[in-house]
C-alpha cells in the first residue's frame, strides 16, 4: 500500500483521494494546508491522522511514501523538487510546471533520487483513449484533426467584475492553454509525438493570460488544430479525419464517446465502459510505476514534449509568467 499525502484542498483533490482509495493501492495518511484547520476540515471525510502546515516537515516525514500535488501551477516546480529530493514519489497535476526549464529539472531530480515523477494527465490512460488509439488504422491516411475544448470558466464573471481569480492570473502560471488547452495539446503528443512545427495565436486578457486561442500543429501529411477557450462554450466534439473514415470524440479530455464514421456508411460506436471517477486510471498507472520502480518511464517524455510545446506557444502568443525568470524568488 502506497502511503500518500495531498497538497491542495480543492474539489480535484477529493476526487483524487476517492480514486486512490478505490484502486486499493494507495492510502491517504497526511494532509497539508497552510492552515491546519483547513487540512483537518478536509480530513473529516477520510481516515487520516497526520496534518501538516509545513511542507518541509511533510517532505521529511516517514509517514508518507508519495505526494499528490494539486496546488496552483506556479507552485508545482518548487514543491515537487522539495519532495523528490527527500526521496518521495510525486504525482503532480497538469501542467507539470510553468515551463520547459522547470520540467527538465524536475525530471532530472526524480532520476537522481530514484523516485517516480508522474504528471496527472488522465486522458492518456482512459479506456476510451486507448480505444481511440487502436481505431486510428481503421480511418486510413490521416489528413485533418480538430481537437476542441472550450469551456466558459465559472471564474470569468468574477474576473469581469474586477476580481482577480487565480485562473486568470499570470503569477499562478494560468490561462487557457495551460488549463484546458493542455488536454488537447498533450493528447496530440500522446497520439503522434512532437509536431514538425507549430503556429499559435491567442486573445490575451488585460491580466496577461490567454482567454482563448488556436494552435496549429504540422505533422507533415496532416495537421492538428487545437481550439481552446475559457471565455466561451463549445457544443461540438473533436474529430480525426482520415481518407477512409472519421473518428468523433465527445469531450476529448474525458473521452466520453468514440464514434467511427466510415465514408458513406453508418457510424459505429466504439465507446468502452469507464469508471465514473476517471482519475482512477491515472492513479493505477502511477501505482504501477511506483510498485515496479519505473523511475525512467515513457510518461516523462510525454511531459517534456508537452512542456516544450506549451513554452513555445506562450512565446508566440506573448503570455509571460513570473516563473519564466530563472532568477525569480521561489514560489511555494
Amino acid at each position: 500500500m502506497i502511503r500518500f499525502a495531498i497538497i491542495g484542498t480543492n474539489w480535484i483533490t477529493r476526487q483524487f483521494i476517492d480514486a486512490a482509495h478505490e484502486s486499493g493501492r494507495l492510502k491517504l495518511t497526511a494532509i497539508y494546508s497552510r492552515r491546519i484547520e483547513q487540512a483537518q476540515h478536509v480530513g473529516i471525510d477520510y481516515p487520516v491522522q497526520h496534518y501538516f502546515d509545513s511542507l518541509e516537515a511533510l517532505a521529511a516525514s516517514e509517514v508518507i511514501d508519495a505526494v499528490y500535488i494539486a496546488s496552483p501551477n506556479a507552485f508545482h516546480y518548487r514543491q515537487a523538487l522539495l519532495f523528490l529530493h527527500q526521496g518521495k514519489h510525486v504525482i503532480c497535476e497538469k501542467p507539470l510546471a510553468s515551463n520547459l526549464r522547470e520540467v527538465e529539472q524536475m525530471i532530472a531530480a526524480a532520476k537522481d533520487n530514484g523516485v517516480v515523477l508522474f504528471e496527472a494527465f488522465k486522458t492518456a490512460y482512459l479506456p476510451n483513449f486507448l480505444a481511440l488509439r487502436h481505431a486510428l488504422p481503421r480511418i486510413g491516411k490521416i489528413r485533418k484533426v480538430w481537437l476542441n475544448y472550450c469551456q466558459y470558466s465559472s471564474r470569468y464573471p468574477a474576473y469581469l467584475a474586477g476580481e482577480h481569480p487565480n485562473t486568470f492570473d499570470p503569477s499562478f502560471s494560468n490561462g487557457s492553454i495551460m488549463d484546458i488547452g493542455f488536454y488537447m495539446l498533450a493528447s496530440a503528443v500522446a497520439l503522434w509525438g512532437e509536431p514538425r512545427s507549430l503556429y499559435a495565436t491567442a486573445s490575451l486578457l488585460a491580466s496577461g493570460v490567454d482567454g482563448h486561442g488556436t494552435v496549429c500543429l504540422n505533422y507533415g501529411d496532416f495537421d492538428v488544430t487545437v481550439s481552446h477557450s475559457k471565455v466561451s462554450q463549445t457544443v461540438l466534439p473533436s474529430e480525426i479525419q482520415g481518407e477512409d473514415a472519421s473518428l468523433i470524440i465527445e469531450k476529448m479530455s474525458e473521452c466520453q464517446q468514440i464514434l467511427l464514421v466510415p465514408r458513406g456508411e453508418n457510424k459505429q460506436d466504439l465507446t468502452q465502459p469507464q469508471h465514473s471517477n476517471t482519475m482512477l486510471y491515472e492513479v493505477e498507472q502511477f501505482a504501477a510505476l511506483v510498485e515496479n520502480g519505473a523511475v525512467d518511464h515513457p510518461g516523462l517524455a510525454l511531459s517534456r514534449s508537452t512542456a516544450k510545446l506549451l513554452t513555445e506557444i506562450r512565446r508566440q502568443t506573448g503570455v509571460v509568467f513570473p516563473a519564466d525568470d530563472a532568477d525569480a524568488p521561489p514560489s511555494m
